[in-house]
């Protein structure tokens, strides 16, 4: 199964693919998505656009989601939660499932803890992906997304994708 895993932002979103067979994990790419423009609508098309691009060159089998963070500012949630839609709304176009989860659960997924720091999640993700590739924050959220998903995928409570 291909998992696309999106950590949204609107100056950062994070992405990253995996491939997963039973409980092994390959890592076939991860990056940002960092749009150019200063302009906020124009952001989204851009974001929108990488990830149907992604969505082309990976062909991925569901697309996992972080869920929005409210913060104490509401502009930002509403903004990131903009950036959210255009992830979730690249994979509704096509028919695609989308899958969300909490900040909590995919680090939980990954290091055994909900309250891992970011470093702790770039070391796990480069153990999990057997890889010593230099990974951001940003991509290693999003690929903490994908290995979220496949452990809630092959839990026998969950549908079948």
């Amino acid at each position: 199964m291909i998992i696309l895993g999106i950590d949204p932002g609107t100056a950062r979103t994070g992405w990253g693919v995996i491939e997963t067979n039973g409980s092994s994990y390959k890592l076939l790419a991860c990056g940002v998505i960092a749009p150019k423009t200063k302009v906020l609508s124009e952001k989204y098309v851009e974001i929108f656009d990488e990830i149907n691009s992604l969505i082309d060159q990976f062909q991925p089998h569901c697309i996992s989601v972080e869920t929005q963070f409210v913060s104490k500012n509401p502009q930002s949630a509403i903004k990131i939660g903009m950036a959210r839609g255009m992830a979730i709304l690249a994979g509704a176009k096509r028919s695609i499932p989308i899958f969300e989860y909490t900040p909590l659960k995919a680090k939980k997924a990954v290091t055994g803890s909900g309250k891992a720091q970011k470093e702790d999640m770039q070391k796990m993700i480069g153990l999990l992906l057997s890889t010593q590739k230099r990974i951001s924050h940003d991509a290693a959220d999003a690929l903490a997304l994908a290995i979220c998903h496949s452990h809630h995928a092959r839990s026998p409570l969950s549908p079948s994708i």
